[in-house]
């Protein structure tokens, strides 16, 4: 005890003595400066305008103002109680559970020093110390549009009653090709939209179902659209939120628009207790090249199971998918109505690790909106994509539209419940092969539909048309047949089906399905046209010049069947009657299709000149190798030489592994003296086609022209090895 007390004893001597060597020195007493108060000018504002302004300015969705000291103080009190709750600004992801673009979630620090500025009294402090106000002046954000469509018929919202959906279509008046890299929806009465999304109906099938009230709006929470017979899975996220600035596209990711194309503007309408006026208007900005990369939306879903007990608190509903590729995921949109709580999506790798996707513990659905990524996620092939979604259906959900709760179950209306994860990813090309990834994961995705419910005629129907992009018309046939066993009467299974026949040979049955379409609808002229084409691709001249002018009895300003029937006239040499049909279709609308089937009848006439202004519009319409061919031919015949390169060599570029453009520059450079680069490009086509003794005896006449005989001798010689009898090679050798 003594020793351990004189230890202790020691300690304290020692402690002191460091405090007197301390205290003994000089010193200067030192005052901590008051922490400088938190002001509107120097603190507030810059939070404030950054995070909230955009909502709350006049004709802004916000319910007041906040572009100024007054605005802030008057609301002080309501900032602060909003701000520590989270419940503003909106903005549901949890933090670290996904790295998202244009966060609106406040830090900590920011939340602090808004009560810490409303508990000292809101002072203003120096007003020089102020950021400037944002302006929000009404104008485009990206300056003049270059096309702006308006919705037809203003629509007046009523001030009270239930949630409103309201489908506006937008005709788009273009008659080329259009590539849309940026957009801005101004719905004309903000405050009343709740969200909107936009659509693009390839077929214009909405409009073709509602011919007498369509400008009205057609009403509808979700609807589909038909997308026609072309497998077209390129998608993006269009969607519109209050506050939303111009969508913009990620680069080389600009969205395609066709000549005939309707928009769709999908928009949630909630009353706000007066009656407002909407009518919206959009936006397109174009970019002067067609997309280089082309993402598309998954989902995961499981509306089959939602069928919520009344007071069920913690009802789980589950869905998940394998990725067959590679992709970098580049958003996620997140669905549910009024009852999901928690709603959770991420991906285990096929190394087990878990990657969060988005994670939301309080949902909200007058907060949803698509959450972009900070960069690109990427999910290696054979990762599985996870959705778990919670709902609440007791009394304790403030949301809950029921009182008392009531059993609720998957459907369209606001008070039915949904269970959506969206996932815009851009699939990886896939290794050593040309096959489009994308109809991969088309495949994925609808096979995980059918395991859920095997009947969903969507379902088959995708998985149909992804079959047949791949050219697997056998499995196809089936699943339109499962289809159709069904729905007989499904008048596009039936074309489709036909399709697939024809696809696997059986013609005359396909015949017979197209057939029995018009037997069902006489006037539909997806039926008729097919078998048109059907019976002109087997030579039935006759009857599909018969089945187009039907057609075009019904629908005189379908280009496509006007310039259909002007190859059937072609084919049989009905030149002038030919000619007639191309210029109605381009009269109609211009296409790449009929410009390039004139210019080829205006080059048959030796018409160069107008073949080749022809074929100058169409390109402008589509890259295409054969136009290219063409074009450069008649710059040839003509004597442009320069021009003539210009277009074989954007035949190489868009037909690298054919040997056919490379001989052509070959010719070409030849006429143009340049030997050496005629001696690359034959070289080029012979490692192509290194069995072409024609290849082989053109090099020779090269090397020869060259003053290269030696090279010349083995070039001649070796097209004699490929083809004994070659008397050109012959020739030539004999002539060295």
């Amino acid at each position: 005890m003594t020793s351990s007390g004189a230890k202790h004893v020691s300690a304290i001597l020692l402690c002191a003595g460091v405090f007197l060597a301390f205290w003994a020195k000089p010193f200067h007493v030192r005052v901590q400066a008051a922490t400088a108060p938190v002001t509107f000018s120097r603190q507030i504002a810059p939070i404030l305008y950054k995070q909230c302004s955009s909502c709350h300015h006049p004709g802004g969705s916000g319910p007041f103002n906040l572009l100024s000291y007054a605005d802030a103080k008057r609301w002080g009190i309501q900032i602060k109680t909003v701000t520590q709750s989270r419940y503003m600004p909106p903005w549901l992801p949890e933090p670290g559970f996904g790295n998202f673009a244009d966060s609106r979630r406040l830090s900590a620090e920011d939340i602090a020093l808004l009560k810490e500025w409303v508990e000292s009294g809101m002072p203003e402090g120096d007003s020089r110390e102020a950021p400037k106000a944002p302006v929000f002046s009404g104008e485009w954000q990206l300056g003049m549009p270059d096309l702006v469509l308006k919705v037809t018929s203003p629509m007046q919202v009523p001030a009270s009653g239930t949630d409103l959906f309201r489908n506006f279509i937008l005709p788009v008046p273009i008659t080329e090709t259009k590539y849309v890299r940026a957009m801005e929806i101004r719905p004309g009465a903000a405050q009343v939209v709740h969200h909107a999304n936009m659509l693009i109906d390839r077929t214009a099938s909405l409009r073709r179902q509602h011919p007498d009230d369509w400008m009205q709006g057609v009403p509808g929470m979700e609807l589909t659209v038909d997308s026609g017979d072309t497998f077209d899975p390129d998608s993006h996220f269009l969607f519109w939120k209050p506050d939303s600035p111009a969508l913009i596209e990620l680069s080389g990711m600009p969205w395609r628009i066709d000549p005939g194309n309707d928009l769709i503007l999908n928009m949630h309408l909630k009353p706000t207790g007066k009656v407002e006026t909407l009518q919206a208007t959009v936006g397109l900005y174009f970019a002067d090249k067609p997309a280089t990369a082309h993402p598309m939306l998954l989902q995961l879903e499981h509306d089959g199971a939602i069928d919520i007990p009344a007071g069920d608190a913690a009802f789980v509903i589950e869905d998940e998918l394998k990725l067959p590729v590679d992709v970098d995921v580049l958003g996620v949109y997140p669905h549910a109505h009024y009852l999901g709580k928690r709603l959770e999506g991420y991906a285990i790798l096929p190394d087990g690790e878990k990657k969060w996707l988005v994670l939301i513990r309080d949902w909200d659905i007058d907060r949803q909106s698509v959450y972009r990524f900070q960069s690109p996620t990427f999910l290696p092939k054979n990762t599985v994509l996870h959705m778990r979604y919670t709902y609440d259906n007791s009394k304790g959900n403030v949301r809950n539209p029921n009182s008392p709760p009531l059993r609720v179950k998957a459907g369209n209306r606001s008070v039915d419940e949904m269970g959506h994860l969206w996932l815009q990813v851009l699939p990886r090309p896939l290794p050593h092969t040309e096959e489009d990834p994308r109809v991969l994961l088309e495949q994925a995705w609808m096979q995980n539909n059918l395991r859920k419910d095997p009947k969903d005629h969507t379902a088959l129907y995708n998985l149909a048309s992804a079959d047949m992009i791949s050219g697997d018309y056998r499995p196809a046939v089936d699943l339109y047949r499962r289809i159709l066993t069904a729905a007989p009467t499904d008048v596009r299974s039936l074309i489709a089906l036909g399709t697939a026949l024809d696809g696997i040979g059986d013609w005359q049955q396909a015949q017979g399905e197209y057939e029995r379409a018009l037997t069902i609808d006489p006037q539909s002229a997806d039926a008729r046209f097919d078998l048109a084409h059907l019976e002109a691709k087997h030579d039935n001249y006759v009857a599909a010049e018969q089945e187009y002018r039907r057609l075009l009895v019904e629908n005189p300003n379908d280009a496509v069947s006007h310039n259909e029937l002007g190859g059937v006239l072609v084919t049989v040499g009905r030149t002038a009657e030919a000619r007639q049909e191309f210029e109605s279709a381009i009269a109609i609308a211009p296409n790449f299709d009929a410009l390039y089937n004139l210019a080829g009848i205006e080059a048959d006439n030796n018409e160069l000149p107008g073949a080749a202004v022809l074929l100058e519009r169409a390109l402008k319409l589509r890259d295409d190798a054969d136009a290219h061919q063409l074009l450069g031919n008649i710059y040839a015949q003509s004597g442009k030489l320069a021009d003539a390169l210009d277009q074989f060599k954007s035949v190489q570029t868009l037909r690298p592994k054919e040997a056919v453009p490379h001989r052509q520059l070959a010719q070409l450079y030849s006429q143009m003296g340049q030997l050496r680069d005629a001696i690359n490009e034959q070289n080029a086509a012979i490692s192509l086609e290194p069995k072409n003794a024609d290849d082989w005896n053109n090099l020779g006449v090269l090397h020869a022209r060259n003053g290269e005989a030696g090279l010349a001798r083995k070039d001649f010689e070796h097209a004699l090895m490929l083809d004994p009898q070659h008397a050109a090679a012959r020739a030539n050798l004999a002539r060295l």
